[in-house]
């Protein structure tokens, strides 16, 4: 079968996605599937030597062959939110017109990211089916719903021009996609409640390689070396990103709550647009030690290093969002405090795997008391077993391969 990719990021950039979308490509292309991927040139996150050499690069092959890489010159990506909307459109021009050249194409797969990804994918698909005279199917794989994020994220008002807009994306992606895989059950009743019918949504949650991701030993962990961090000390872990959905500022509140209690250390390891402010607050304050975002090979490490790691979000995100490192925090048995909306999805699975505990959002007080909580009363888990038999990467990764197998039957 030949299966068309259309991305909006691809190696060598680097997006939340980017690992799983490799693993998916890896087990299509062992089960004999061949890919032809269409991307912008890469910029984000990038060195100039590497984007002036994908520069060069229009076409390459990729898994002996397998997989077919088709890029086209692109501005790089700016942080204002019109430049870069304007960029989107840009890229799905490109990508349109690309993909419609291109014969024997079985299905389409886009992405949620951006969101207007998953248009494309409906346009592209329908456009291929009236050149083929066949029906090709068009697989949108939902990472974040949109325009929900917008507004709980206050990006966007409810009812507003891009709320408005972002509505009509969105059902015309729901209502013309032949599949829609989402990452939870509260996304699935999320676009359930939005009138997508059950038969066309498949739940196939984001996954870890617990062969990679697994517990450390405290005394075995190089981090603690690294960055001078005492093991002596209870320490509170964050490793994420320092935005408008996270509302990890909470974290520094609750550090300036505990800051007489000698024997905890807050450890940070962020990024995101709000990381220099929080890192200029946090260097005034004694129990707290900052540092960029690690590398994803240091994933086991660091969420070993806590006796406690953090997980925070806004008030209202719960509802639209699963944070995907939740699996990997579990995988190396640290328990987990969320700041987080208590009725959502992720509380329920830090309960049913007894993985920790949750409390409300944005309430410093509450998750000071509670890792204050935590120290004293010692408490550990055993949640890797939840993982293993929830989101293992392979048991994860073969659920797209039967869904592919279940279209190739259908012909």
């Amino acid at each position: 079968m030949n299966i068309l990719f259309l991305n909006a990021y691809f190696s060598p950039e680097t997006i939340a996605f980017s690992h799983l979308e490799q693993d998916i490509i890896s087990a299509l292309v062992n089960a004999g599937h061949h890919i032809q991927l269409i991307c912008p040139t890469p910029s984000r996150g990038l060195d100039d030597g590497t984007i002036k050499k994908y520069k060069a690069i229009k076409s390459e092959d990729l898994y002996n062959g397998y997989v077919h890489v088709r890029r086209f010159a692109c501005p790089k990506e700016k942080k204002n939110p019109i430049i870069r909307a304007i960029r989107y459109l840009w890229c799905n021009l490109c990508e349109y017109f690309l993909a419609k050249k291109y014969k024997n194409i079985d299905i389409v797969f886009a992405v949620s990211t951006p969101p207007t990804q998953g248009l494309l994918g409906v346009k592209v698909a329908k456009k291929l089916s009236k050149i083929y005279k066949r029906k090709v199917p068009f697989i949108y794989i939902l990472q974040d719903i949109f325009p929900d994020s917008l507004a709980t994220t206050e990006l966007a008002k409810k009812e507003g021009l891009i709320w408005k807009i972002g509505k009509k994306i969105e059902r015309e992606t729901y209502a013309n996609a032949d599949k829609i895989i989402v990452i939870s059950q509260s996304f699935k009743h999320n676009i359930l409640n939005k009138g997508v019918p059950d038969e066309k949504i498949t739940v196939i949650p984001n996954w870890i390689d617990t062969n990679l991701v697994k517990p450390i030993d405290r005394n075995a962990n190089s981090l603690f070396d690294e960055f001078n961090i005492p093991k002596n000390k209870f320490l509170v872990v964050y490793a994420g990103n320092f935005g408008r959905a996270q509302g990890a500022n909470i974290i520094l509140e609750s550090a300036e709550i505990l800051k007489e209690e000698k024997n905890i250390k807050f450890i940070i390891f962020g990024s995101g647009v709000e990381y220099d402010i929080t890192k200029d607050k946090a260097v005034k304050l004694d129990n707290v030690i900052i540092n960029p975002l690690l590398p994803a090979k240091k994933i086991s490490e660091v969420y070993s290093l806590g006796d406690v790691v953090l997980i925070t979000c806004k008030k209202g995100v719960g509802g639209s969002g699963m944070p995907s490192k939740t699996w990997s925090i579990m995988a190396c048995n640290t328990p987990i405090i969320a700041s987080f909306d208590t009725d959502s999805e992720l509380s329920e699975i830090i309960n049913k795997a007894g993985a920790g505990v949750c409390v409300e959002p944005e309430n410093a007080k509450a998750l000071a008391e509670k890792i204050l909580w935590a120290k004293v009363n010692k408490i550990t888990c055993n949640s890797r077993a939840y993982v293993i038999e929830n989101a293992e990467k392979e048991k994860c990764v073969s659920k797209y391969v039967e869904l592919v197998a279940e279209f190739i039957k259908l012909g």
